[in-house]
Protein backbone atom coordinates (compact mmCIF):
# COMPACT_ATOMS: atom_id res chain seq x y z
CA UNK A 1 0.00 0.00 0.00
CA UNK A 2 3.01 2.33 0.57
CA UNK A 3 3.26 3.53 -3.04
CA UNK A 4 -0.23 5.02 -3.03
CA UNK A 5 -0.44 6.12 0.61
CA UNK A 6 -2.27 9.40 1.02
CA UNK A 7 -1.54 12.14 3.53
CA UNK A 8 -4.93 13.34 4.76
CA UNK A 9 -5.83 16.97 4.27
CA UNK A 10 -6.88 17.17 7.92
CA UNK A 11 -3.42 15.95 9.02
CA UNK A 12 -1.72 18.48 6.75
CA UNK A 13 -3.88 21.28 8.10
CA UNK A 14 -2.93 20.34 11.66
CA UNK A 15 0.76 20.37 10.67
CA UNK A 16 0.33 23.91 9.36
CA UNK A 17 -0.68 25.16 12.83
CA UNK A 18 2.45 23.89 14.60
CA UNK A 19 4.63 26.70 15.98
CA UNK A 20 7.97 26.49 17.76
CA UNK A 21 11.73 26.39 17.51
CA UNK A 22 11.71 23.63 14.90
CA UNK A 23 9.04 25.16 12.66
CA UNK A 24 9.33 27.93 10.08
CA UNK A 25 8.61 31.51 11.19
CA UNK A 26 5.31 33.12 10.05
CA UNK A 27 6.17 36.69 9.04
CA UNK A 28 4.83 37.30 5.48
CA UNK A 29 1.63 39.23 4.64
CA UNK A 30 -0.35 39.54 1.40
CA UNK A 31 1.86 42.34 0.04
CA UNK A 32 5.04 40.37 0.81
CA UNK A 33 3.63 37.32 -0.96
CA UNK A 34 2.50 39.30 -4.02
CA UNK A 35 5.90 40.99 -4.27
CA UNK A 36 7.53 37.57 -3.78
CA UNK A 37 5.58 36.34 -6.81
CA UNK A 38 6.43 39.42 -8.88
CA UNK A 39 10.05 39.09 -7.74
CA UNK A 40 10.18 35.60 -9.21
CA UNK A 41 8.09 36.22 -12.33
CA UNK A 42 9.60 39.47 -13.63
CA UNK A 43 13.12 38.48 -14.44
CA UNK A 44 14.35 36.01 -16.98
CA UNK A 45 11.13 36.23 -18.99
CA UNK A 46 11.56 39.95 -19.70
CA UNK A 47 15.29 40.41 -19.40
CA UNK A 48 16.57 37.20 -21.03
CA UNK A 49 14.16 34.63 -22.47
CA UNK A 50 11.91 37.01 -24.43
CA UNK A 51 14.77 37.85 -26.76
CA UNK A 52 16.14 34.35 -27.22
CA UNK A 53 12.69 32.80 -27.73
CA UNK A 54 11.76 35.47 -30.31
CA UNK A 55 15.02 34.98 -32.19
CA UNK A 56 14.96 31.18 -32.20
CA UNK A 57 11.29 30.22 -32.31
CA UNK A 58 8.50 32.77 -32.81
CA UNK A 59 9.77 36.13 -34.07
CA UNK A 60 7.46 39.07 -33.19
CA UNK A 61 4.71 36.48 -32.56
CA UNK A 62 6.43 35.80 -29.25
CA UNK A 63 3.60 38.04 -28.01
CA UNK A 64 1.17 35.23 -28.87
CA UNK A 65 3.46 32.78 -27.07
CA UNK A 66 3.07 34.93 -23.94
CA UNK A 67 -0.72 34.95 -24.36
CA UNK A 68 -0.79 31.13 -24.67
CA UNK A 69 1.55 30.65 -21.72
CA UNK A 70 -0.43 33.21 -19.71
CA UNK A 71 -3.68 31.31 -20.30
CA UNK A 72 -2.11 28.10 -19.06
CA UNK A 73 -0.82 29.99 -16.04
CA UNK A 74 -4.18 31.53 -15.19
CA UNK A 75 -5.89 28.15 -15.17
CA UNK A 76 -3.04 26.45 -13.27
CA UNK A 77 -2.82 29.43 -10.90
CA UNK A 78 -6.48 29.07 -9.96
CA UNK A 79 -5.82 25.42 -9.08
CA UNK A 80 -2.76 26.36 -7.03
CA UNK A 81 -4.74 29.04 -5.19
CA UNK A 82 -7.33 26.48 -4.00
CA UNK A 83 -4.67 24.06 -2.77
CA UNK A 84 -2.53 26.80 -1.17
CA UNK A 85 -5.46 28.20 0.84
CA UNK A 86 -6.63 24.75 1.90
CA UNK A 87 -3.21 23.18 2.63
CA UNK A 88 -0.84 25.99 3.70
CA UNK A 89 2.26 23.78 3.82
CA UNK A 90 5.73 24.62 2.47
CA UNK A 91 5.80 21.63 0.11
CA UNK A 92 3.75 23.27 -2.68
CA UNK A 93 2.84 20.85 -5.49
CA UNK A 94 4.61 17.99 -3.72
CA UNK A 95 2.27 18.29 -0.72
CA UNK A 96 -0.81 18.70 -2.92
CA UNK A 97 0.10 15.51 -4.77
CA UNK A 98 0.58 13.65 -1.49
CA UNK A 99 -2.94 14.65 -0.40
CA UNK A 100 -4.66 13.65 -3.64
CA UNK A 101 -2.69 11.18 -5.79
CA UNK A 102 -0.52 9.27 -3.32
CA UNK A 103 3.08 9.04 -2.20
CA UNK A 104 4.54 7.75 -5.47
CA UNK A 105 3.12 10.66 -7.49
CA UNK A 106 4.14 13.06 -4.71
CA UNK A 107 7.72 11.83 -4.97
CA UNK A 108 7.69 12.31 -8.74
CA UNK A 109 6.44 15.89 -8.28
CA UNK A 110 8.96 16.61 -5.52
CA UNK A 111 11.83 15.31 -7.61
CA UNK A 112 10.50 17.16 -10.65
CA UNK A 113 10.33 20.42 -8.66
CA UNK A 114 14.12 20.30 -8.34
CA UNK A 115 14.18 21.00 -12.08
CA UNK A 116 11.78 23.86 -11.50
CA UNK A 117 13.47 25.64 -8.61
CA UNK A 118 17.10 24.60 -8.39
CA UNK A 119 17.66 24.70 -12.16
CA UNK A 120 15.66 27.92 -12.41
CA UNK A 121 17.98 29.59 -9.91
CA UNK A 122 20.94 28.49 -12.01
CA UNK A 123 19.29 29.59 -15.29
CA UNK A 124 18.50 33.09 -14.08
CA UNK A 125 21.94 33.45 -12.48
CA UNK A 126 23.44 32.87 -15.96
CA UNK A 127 21.18 35.61 -17.39
CA UNK A 128 22.12 37.91 -14.50
CA UNK A 129 25.79 37.35 -15.29
CA UNK A 130 25.27 38.62 -18.85
CA UNK A 131 23.76 41.91 -17.65
CA UNK A 132 26.25 42.30 -14.81
CA UNK A 133 29.21 41.83 -17.16
CA UNK A 134 27.72 44.32 -19.63
CA UNK A 135 27.19 46.87 -16.86
CA UNK A 136 30.78 46.51 -15.66
CA UNK A 137 31.92 47.01 -19.25
CA UNK A 138 29.96 50.28 -19.41
CA UNK A 139 31.90 51.66 -16.47
CA UNK A 140 35.25 50.47 -17.82
CA UNK A 141 35.68 47.16 -15.96
CA UNK A 142 36.21 44.19 -18.28
CA UNK A 143 36.13 40.62 -16.96
CA UNK A 144 37.83 38.10 -19.28
CA UNK A 145 35.18 36.25 -21.30
CA UNK A 146 36.50 32.89 -20.15
CA UNK A 147 35.34 33.72 -16.63
CA UNK A 148 31.82 34.86 -17.59
CA UNK A 149 30.96 31.92 -19.88
CA UNK A 150 30.08 28.28 -19.27
CA UNK A 151 32.52 25.58 -20.45
CA UNK A 152 29.62 23.74 -22.13
CA UNK A 153 27.31 24.87 -24.93
CA UNK A 154 24.43 23.50 -26.99
CA UNK A 155 24.79 22.77 -30.68
CA UNK A 156 22.54 21.43 -33.42
CA UNK A 157 19.65 19.45 -31.96
CA UNK A 158 20.45 20.46 -28.38
CA UNK A 159 23.61 18.34 -28.16
CA UNK A 160 25.88 19.29 -25.27
CA UNK A 161 29.32 20.30 -26.58
CA UNK A 162 32.44 22.09 -25.39
CA UNK A 163 31.60 25.78 -25.64
CA UNK A 164 33.60 27.86 -28.11
CA UNK A 165 33.67 31.65 -27.71
CA UNK A 166 34.45 34.02 -30.58
CA UNK A 167 35.49 37.58 -29.73
CA UNK A 168 36.17 40.48 -32.05
CA UNK A 169 39.53 41.80 -30.75
CA UNK A 170 38.65 45.32 -31.99
CA UNK A 171 35.86 45.86 -29.49
CA UNK A 172 35.92 42.80 -27.19
CA UNK A 173 32.42 41.88 -28.49
CA UNK A 174 31.22 38.31 -27.97
CA UNK A 175 29.92 37.02 -31.31
CA UNK A 176 28.70 33.51 -30.62
CA UNK A 177 28.87 30.95 -27.85
CA UNK A 178 28.41 27.59 -29.54
CA UNK A 179 29.87 27.62 -33.04
CA UNK A 180 33.38 27.81 -34.41
CA UNK A 181 34.82 31.01 -35.87
CA UNK A 182 37.17 32.07 -38.65
CA UNK A 183 40.48 32.21 -36.75
CA UNK A 184 41.91 34.64 -39.29
CA UNK A 185 39.38 37.24 -38.11
CA UNK A 186 38.46 36.45 -34.53
CA UNK A 187 40.01 35.22 -31.31
CA UNK A 188 38.72 31.78 -30.38
CA UNK A 189 38.83 30.22 -26.91
CA UNK A 190 36.92 27.99 -24.54
CA UNK A 191 34.75 29.16 -21.65
CA UNK A 192 36.10 28.23 -18.23
CA UNK A 193 33.47 29.07 -15.57
CA UNK A 194 30.69 31.63 -15.19
CA UNK A 195 32.18 33.20 -12.07
CA UNK A 196 29.66 36.09 -11.63
CA UNK A 197 26.72 33.66 -11.74
CA UNK A 198 28.34 31.47 -9.11
CA UNK A 199 29.11 34.45 -6.86
CA UNK A 200 25.49 35.67 -6.98
CA UNK A 201 24.12 32.28 -5.92
CA UNK A 202 26.62 32.11 -3.05
CA UNK A 203 25.69 35.57 -1.69
CA UNK A 204 21.93 34.96 -1.87
CA UNK A 205 22.30 31.57 -0.20
CA UNK A 206 23.89 33.28 2.80
CA UNK A 207 21.04 35.84 2.90
CA UNK A 208 18.42 33.06 2.88
CA UNK A 209 20.13 31.23 5.73
CA UNK A 210 20.01 34.39 7.85
CA UNK A 211 16.21 34.71 7.64
CA UNK A 212 12.99 34.87 5.62
CA UNK A 213 12.06 38.37 6.81
CA UNK A 214 15.42 39.82 5.77
CA UNK A 215 15.14 38.05 2.42
CA UNK A 216 11.60 39.42 1.90
CA UNK A 217 12.76 42.99 2.64
CA UNK A 218 15.54 42.67 0.07
CA UNK A 219 13.07 41.28 -2.45
CA UNK A 220 10.55 44.10 -1.85
CA UNK A 221 13.15 46.78 -2.59
CA UNK A 222 14.41 45.22 -5.83
CA UNK A 223 10.86 44.49 -7.04
CA UNK A 224 9.92 48.17 -6.79
CA UNK A 225 13.13 49.11 -8.61
CA UNK A 226 12.65 46.68 -11.49
CA UNK A 227 8.93 47.43 -11.98
CA UNK A 228 9.77 51.14 -12.25
CA UNK A 229 12.45 50.43 -14.83
CA UNK A 230 10.24 48.03 -16.83
CA UNK A 231 7.54 50.73 -17.00
CA UNK A 232 10.12 53.28 -18.18
CA UNK A 233 11.32 50.93 -20.94
CA UNK A 234 7.76 50.21 -22.08
CA UNK A 235 6.72 53.89 -21.99
CA UNK A 236 9.74 55.35 -23.79
CA UNK A 237 10.27 52.28 -26.01
CA UNK A 238 6.85 52.55 -27.64
CA UNK A 239 7.82 56.05 -28.80
CA UNK A 240 10.65 54.63 -30.93
CA UNK A 241 9.10 51.41 -32.23
CA UNK A 242 9.77 50.66 -35.91
CA UNK A 243 6.61 48.83 -36.99
CA UNK A 244 8.51 47.32 -39.94
CA UNK A 245 10.17 45.02 -37.39
CA UNK A 246 6.76 43.47 -36.71
CA UNK A 247 6.40 42.28 -40.32
CA UNK A 248 5.95 39.47 -40.87
CA UNK A 249 4.40 39.17 -37.42
CA UNK A 250 4.45 35.35 -37.70
CA UNK A 251 7.61 34.43 -39.69
CA UNK A 252 7.21 31.53 -42.12
CA UNK A 253 8.12 28.14 -40.72
CA UNK A 254 11.64 27.10 -41.70
CA UNK A 255 10.54 23.54 -42.42
CA UNK A 256 11.35 22.31 -38.92
CA UNK A 257 8.75 21.96 -36.15
CA UNK A 258 9.21 24.78 -33.66
CA UNK A 259 11.25 27.00 -35.94
CA UNK A 260 8.86 29.92 -36.58
CA UNK A 261 5.31 29.68 -37.85
CA UNK A 262 2.53 28.46 -35.55
CA UNK A 263 4.67 25.61 -34.23
CA UNK A 264 7.29 28.21 -33.29
CA UNK A 265 4.67 30.08 -31.28
CA UNK A 266 3.91 26.83 -29.44
CA UNK A 267 7.57 26.07 -28.77
CA UNK A 268 8.17 29.66 -27.72
CA UNK A 269 5.29 29.39 -25.24
CA UNK A 270 6.83 26.23 -23.76
CA UNK A 271 10.20 27.90 -23.30
CA UNK A 272 8.97 31.24 -21.89
CA UNK A 273 6.54 29.42 -19.60
CA UNK A 274 9.58 29.25 -17.36
CA UNK A 275 9.10 32.99 -16.81
CA UNK A 276 5.79 32.45 -15.00
CA UNK A 277 6.87 30.11 -12.25
CA UNK A 278 6.85 32.86 -9.64
CA UNK A 279 3.25 32.23 -8.58
CA UNK A 280 4.21 28.65 -7.83
CA UNK A 281 7.07 29.90 -5.67
CA UNK A 282 4.55 31.85 -3.56
CA UNK A 283 3.01 28.57 -2.44
CA UNK A 284 6.36 27.31 -1.12
CA UNK A 285 6.27 30.12 1.47
CA UNK A 286 2.88 28.95 2.81
CA UNK A 287 4.24 28.01 6.24
CA UNK A 288 5.78 31.45 6.60
CA UNK A 289 2.57 33.37 5.74
CA UNK A 290 0.70 35.10 8.58
CA UNK A 291 -2.78 34.40 7.15
CA UNK A 292 -2.24 31.80 4.42
CA UNK A 293 -5.91 31.05 3.72
CA UNK A 294 -6.52 34.64 2.61
CA UNK A 295 -3.10 35.89 1.54
CA UNK A 296 -1.80 32.99 -0.59
CA UNK A 297 -4.52 33.27 -3.30
CA UNK A 298 -3.95 37.05 -3.38
CA UNK A 299 -0.22 36.57 -3.79
CA UNK A 300 -0.54 33.89 -6.48
CA UNK A 301 -3.23 35.46 -8.67
CA UNK A 302 -2.24 39.09 -8.08
CA UNK A 303 1.39 38.61 -9.09
CA UNK A 304 0.36 36.53 -12.11
CA UNK A 305 -2.10 39.17 -13.42
CA UNK A 306 0.34 42.10 -13.05
CA UNK A 307 3.23 40.29 -14.68
CA UNK A 308 1.30 38.88 -17.66
CA UNK A 309 0.32 42.41 -18.78
CA UNK A 310 3.90 43.67 -18.39
CA UNK A 311 5.31 40.69 -20.32
CA UNK A 312 3.07 41.23 -23.34
CA UNK A 313 3.83 44.98 -23.49
CA UNK A 314 7.57 44.38 -23.12
CA UNK A 315 7.60 41.75 -25.88
CA UNK A 316 5.91 44.20 -28.25
CA UNK A 317 8.46 46.91 -27.46
CA UNK A 318 11.52 44.67 -27.82
CA UNK A 319 10.52 43.15 -31.16
CA UNK A 320 9.42 46.61 -32.37
CA UNK A 321 12.75 48.26 -31.53
CA UNK A 322 15.09 45.59 -32.93
CA UNK A 323 14.81 42.89 -35.61
CA UNK A 324 14.01 39.70 -33.72
CA UNK A 325 17.01 37.91 -35.27
CA UNK A 326 19.34 40.18 -33.28
CA UNK A 327 17.84 39.40 -29.87
CA UNK A 328 19.51 36.01 -29.33
CA UNK A 329 21.93 37.39 -26.73
CA UNK A 330 22.20 37.21 -22.92
CA UNK A 331 21.04 40.86 -22.60
CA UNK A 332 18.35 41.41 -25.30
CA UNK A 333 16.64 44.43 -23.69
CA UNK A 334 19.92 46.30 -23.77
CA UNK A 335 20.34 45.44 -27.46
CA UNK A 336 16.77 46.53 -28.27
CA UNK A 337 17.11 49.92 -26.56
CA UNK A 338 20.42 50.63 -28.29
CA UNK A 339 18.57 50.28 -31.62
CA UNK A 340 16.52 53.37 -30.72
CA UNK A 341 19.68 55.48 -31.04
CA UNK A 342 21.39 58.02 -28.78
CA UNK A 343 18.10 59.51 -27.55
CA UNK A 344 17.41 56.44 -25.39
CA UNK A 345 21.02 55.63 -24.54
CA UNK A 346 20.43 56.85 -20.97
CA UNK A 347 17.94 54.00 -20.47
CA UNK A 348 20.61 51.35 -21.04
CA UNK A 349 22.20 52.17 -17.69
CA UNK A 350 18.86 51.84 -15.91
CA UNK A 351 18.06 48.60 -17.79
CA UNK A 352 21.25 47.00 -16.62
CA UNK A 353 20.64 48.16 -13.05
CA UNK A 354 17.03 46.90 -13.22
CA UNK A 355 18.10 43.58 -14.70
CA UNK A 356 20.90 43.11 -12.19
CA UNK A 357 18.55 43.81 -9.28
CA UNK A 358 15.54 42.07 -10.83
CA UNK A 359 17.24 38.86 -11.84
CA UNK A 360 18.89 38.69 -8.43
CA UNK A 361 15.43 38.69 -6.81
CA UNK A 362 14.34 35.82 -9.09
CA UNK A 363 17.34 33.75 -8.03
CA UNK A 364 16.53 34.61 -4.41
CA UNK A 365 12.94 33.35 -4.67
CA UNK A 366 13.97 30.16 -6.50
CA UNK A 367 16.63 29.45 -3.88
CA UNK A 368 13.97 30.12 -1.23
CA UNK A 369 11.52 27.62 -2.77
CA UNK A 370 13.74 24.57 -3.27
CA UNK A 371 14.91 24.08 0.35
CA UNK A 372 11.29 24.27 1.51
CA UNK A 373 10.36 21.45 -0.87
CA UNK A 374 13.27 19.44 0.56
CA UNK A 375 12.13 20.39 4.08
CA UNK A 376 8.65 18.93 3.50
CA UNK A 377 9.97 15.77 1.83
CA UNK A 378 12.44 15.16 4.66
CA UNK A 379 9.73 15.65 7.31
CA UNK A 380 7.79 12.90 5.53
CA UNK A 381 10.84 10.63 5.63
CA UNK A 382 11.38 10.57 1.85
CA UNK A 383 14.72 12.38 2.17
CA UNK A 384 17.35 12.25 4.95
CA UNK A 385 16.67 14.27 8.11
CA UNK A 386 19.43 16.73 7.32
CA UNK A 387 17.11 18.43 4.82
CA UNK A 388 14.54 19.20 7.54
CA UNK A 389 16.99 20.78 9.98
CA UNK A 390 15.77 24.24 11.12
CA UNK A 391 18.26 26.76 12.49
CA UNK A 392 17.32 27.42 16.14
CA UNK A 393 17.97 31.17 15.84
CA UNK A 394 17.08 32.05 12.24
CA UNK A 395 14.18 29.54 11.94
CA UNK A 396 15.16 28.67 8.35
CA UNK A 397 15.91 25.26 6.75
CA UNK A 398 19.58 26.23 6.73
CA UNK A 399 21.28 22.95 5.75
CA UNK A 400 18.87 22.37 2.84
CA UNK A 401 19.49 25.98 1.77
CA UNK A 402 23.27 25.53 1.83
CA UNK A 403 23.06 22.27 -0.15
CA UNK A 404 20.70 23.83 -2.70
CA UNK A 405 22.92 26.89 -3.09
CA UNK A 406 26.06 24.82 -3.56
CA UNK A 407 24.52 22.67 -6.30
CA UNK A 408 22.89 25.67 -8.04
CA UNK A 409 26.21 27.47 -7.96
CA UNK A 410 27.96 24.61 -9.76
CA UNK A 411 25.22 24.30 -12.39
CA UNK A 412 25.22 28.06 -13.06
CA UNK A 413 28.96 28.01 -13.58
CA UNK A 414 29.02 25.08 -15.99
CA UNK A 415 25.94 25.11 -18.27
CA UNK A 416 24.38 27.49 -20.84
CA UNK A 417 21.06 29.28 -20.41
CA UNK A 418 19.29 27.59 -23.37
CA UNK A 419 19.69 24.05 -22.04
CA UNK A 420 18.79 25.03 -18.46
CA UNK A 421 15.74 27.06 -19.52
CA UNK A 422 14.16 24.15 -21.39
CA UNK A 423 14.73 21.74 -18.49
CA UNK A 424 13.06 24.20 -16.12
CA UNK A 425 10.13 24.68 -18.51
CA UNK A 426 9.31 20.98 -18.83
CA UNK A 427 9.68 20.43 -15.08
CA UNK A 428 7.34 23.33 -14.33
CA UNK A 429 4.73 22.25 -16.86
CA UNK A 430 4.66 18.69 -15.50
CA UNK A 431 4.10 20.01 -11.97
CA UNK A 432 1.24 22.22 -13.17
CA UNK A 433 -0.44 19.31 -14.97
CA UNK A 434 -0.32 17.14 -11.84
CA UNK A 435 -1.59 19.91 -9.53
CA UNK A 436 -4.52 20.59 -11.88
CA UNK A 437 -5.34 16.88 -11.97
CA UNK A 438 -5.19 16.88 -8.16
CA UNK A 439 -8.00 19.47 -7.99
CA UNK A 440 -10.23 17.17 -10.04
CA UNK A 441 -9.43 14.18 -7.83
CA UNK A 442 -9.99 16.04 -4.54
CA UNK A 443 -13.26 17.63 -5.68
CA UNK A 444 -14.54 14.15 -6.51
CA UNK A 445 -13.11 12.38 -3.44
CA UNK A 446 -13.73 15.07 -0.79
CA UNK A 447 -16.31 17.54 -2.08
CA UNK A 448 -17.24 18.78 1.42
CA UNK A 449 -13.77 19.87 2.56
CA UNK A 450 -13.52 23.49 3.68
CA UNK A 451 -11.93 25.48 0.84
CA UNK A 452 -11.17 29.13 1.72
CA UNK A 453 -10.62 29.71 -2.02
CA UNK A 454 -12.46 27.63 -4.62
CA UNK A 455 -11.25 27.20 -8.19
CA UNK A 456 -14.15 28.42 -10.38
CA UNK A 457 -15.77 26.39 -13.15
CA UNK A 458 -14.52 22.96 -12.09
CA UNK A 459 -13.93 20.71 -14.03
CA UNK A 460 -13.48 23.14 -16.97
CA UNK A 461 -10.59 25.19 -15.49
CA UNK A 462 -8.43 22.21 -14.35
CA UNK A 463 -9.00 20.39 -17.65
CA UNK A 464 -8.00 23.48 -19.65
CA UNK A 465 -4.88 23.84 -17.48
CA UNK A 466 -3.96 20.21 -18.15
CA UNK A 467 -4.57 20.53 -21.91
CA UNK A 468 -2.70 23.82 -22.39
CA UNK A 469 0.26 22.86 -20.21
CA UNK A 470 0.39 19.41 -21.81
CA UNK A 471 0.31 20.98 -25.28
CA UNK A 472 3.23 23.26 -24.40
CA UNK A 473 5.17 20.25 -23.11
CA UNK A 474 4.53 18.58 -26.46
CA UNK A 475 6.07 21.61 -28.20
CA UNK A 476 9.40 21.34 -26.37
CA UNK A 477 12.40 19.68 -28.10
CA UNK A 478 12.59 15.88 -28.04
CA UNK A 479 15.98 15.96 -26.29
CA UNK A 480 14.39 17.91 -23.43
CA UNK A 481 11.92 15.04 -22.96
CA UNK A 482 14.79 12.55 -22.90
CA UNK A 483 16.53 14.59 -20.21
CA UNK A 484 13.31 14.73 -18.18
CA UNK A 485 12.91 10.94 -18.40
CA UNK A 486 16.53 10.39 -17.36
CA UNK A 487 16.04 12.80 -14.44
CA UNK A 488 12.87 11.00 -13.31
CA UNK A 489 14.62 7.62 -13.62
CA UNK A 490 17.37 8.85 -11.26
CA UNK A 491 14.63 9.99 -8.88
CA UNK A 492 12.94 6.60 -8.92
CA UNK A 493 16.22 4.91 -8.00
CA UNK A 494 16.52 7.20 -4.96
CA UNK A 495 12.85 6.67 -4.00
CA UNK A 496 13.01 2.87 -4.09
CA UNK A 497 16.51 2.84 -2.60
CA UNK A 498 15.74 5.21 0.31
CA UNK A 499 12.42 7.08 0.35
CA UNK A 500 9.98 4.17 0.26
CA UNK A 501 11.65 2.39 3.17
CA UNK A 502 11.77 5.53 5.33
CA UNK A 503 8.36 7.01 4.49
CA UNK A 504 6.47 7.87 7.67
CA UNK A 505 3.05 7.75 6.04
CA UNK A 506 3.82 4.50 4.20
CA UNK A 507 5.09 2.77 7.33
CA UNK A 508 2.06 3.95 9.31
CA UNK A 509 -0.29 2.54 6.64
CA UNK A 510 1.54 -0.79 6.58
CA UNK A 511 1.44 -1.03 10.41
CA UNK A 512 -2.29 -0.23 10.41
CA UNK A 513 -2.92 -2.91 7.76
CA UNK A 514 -1.02 -5.52 9.81
CA UNK A 515 -2.97 -4.58 12.94
CA UNK A 516 -6.23 -5.23 11.12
Amino acid sequence: MGLWSLKSVEHLQSEATIEGEHSLKRSLGALNLTLLGIGAIIGAGIFVLTGTAAAQYAGPAIVLSFVLAGLGCVFAGLCYAEFASMIPIAGSAYTYGYATLGEFVAWIIGWDLILEYLFAASTVAVGWSGYFTEFLGQIGIHIPRQFTSAPFGVEGTHTLVRSVLCVDPANNALLTATTTCDLSKYQQFHGFLNIPAMALVAILTVLLVVGIQESARFNNIVVFVKIAIVLLVIGFGFMYVNTANWHPFIPANSGTFGSYGWSGILRGAGVIFFAYIGFDAVSTAAQEAKNPQRDLPIGILGSLAICTVLYILMALVMTGLAPYQELNVPHPVFVAIEKAGPSLRWLTYLINIGAIAGLASVVLVMLLGQPRIFYSMARDGLLPKVFSSVHPRFRTPYLATIITGTVAMCIAGLFPIGLLGELVAIGTLLAFVIVSAGILVLRYRSPDLHRPFRTPMVPVVPILAILICGYMMYGLPTDTWYRLLIWLAIGLVIYFGYGKAHSRVGRADISAAKAR
